[in-house]
């Protein structure tokens, strides 16, 4: 944990200042959903935590980012505004733009170098199941960009398809939050309420699902044939480091 916090703060601190040079454009997936459908209203939404870090990184170094959702428009989010988040929404725009996301109908994939999905319940509940969503990431993908996920976020992507019909995830390895740690959490009601459970679902679909064994750190990225993902909130930014070193070298 320390040594994800530790990469975490280099990353912030070299890329305070937002550069003017555009490089490209990256789409940021998130959800419209705020309560998971249960008498209690457990809430579902996007983790602030893990959209506004990979916002600021991509900003940052020179690329546009815009955001999209199920339905468009202002968008839940979960979690105070603190360190890199508080900033992002003080100086580089994100609630200006988060606030106003597109719908998928007015999205041209081609434009976009990268597509990104950050945590929390939301995306599990309307956008894993929602056909012009997950045709978005596949066109992305398969025009050649990079698709990164964290946390819950891979559950947006676990149900894409290709023009082939196989499972964008299929032999490709891939990490995000594990059935062991969904199950012991009560934010979910151990996980009675979600729509998937997405270690289940990234195996089904043929992803070398990598686990906390697999890493030599349960903050480490997974990097394999233009996928990037982790498991936990911390190393969000660093998935979307990660991605722009992909897109970059991808361009040369």
């Amino acid at each position: 944990m320390k040594k994800a916090f530790l990469a975490l703060m280099v990353l912030f601190f070299v890329s305070c200042n937002y550069d003017k040079n555009e490089k490209g454009s990256i789409l940021i997936i998130v959800s419209n959903t705020e309560h998971m459908g249960d008498p209690e209203k457990h809430f579902a939404g996007n983790n602030l935590w893990e959209v506004a870090p990979p916002y600021h990184i991509f900003v940052s170094h020179g690329y546009t980012v815009d955001f999209v959702s199920p339905t468009g428009g202002k968008v839940p989010f979960s979690m105070d505004p603190i360190g890199i988040s508080s900033y992002t929404i003080k100086y580089g725009r994100f609630n200006e733009k988060v606030e106003n996301s597109l719908t998928p109908d007015s999205v041209d994939y081609k434009k976009y170098e990268a597509v990104f999905i950050g945590g929390g319940y939301g995306p599990l509940f309307d956008v894993a199941d929602n056909e012009d969503m997950l045709s978005i990431i596949a066109s992305i993908y398969e025009n050649g960009g990079i698709v990164g996920g964290c946390g819950h976020g891979p559950g947006a992507f676990a149900n894409v398809k290709l023009s082939n019909g196989e499972y964008m995830v299929k032999d490709k390895k891939v990490t995000r939050f594990p059935n062991s740690t969904e199950i012991t959490k009560s934010w979910a009601k151990e996980g009675t309420l979600l729509p998937i459970i997405l270690e289940n679902q990234l195996r089904a679909n043929g992803a070398l699902f990598q686990t906390k064994s697999d890493l030599n750190d349960k903050h480490d990225v997974v990097n394999d044939k233009s996928i990037v993902t982790t498991m936990f909130l911390p190393s969000s930014a660093i998935v979307a480091k990660e991605m722009i070193h992909e897109i970059e070298k991808t361009n040369k």
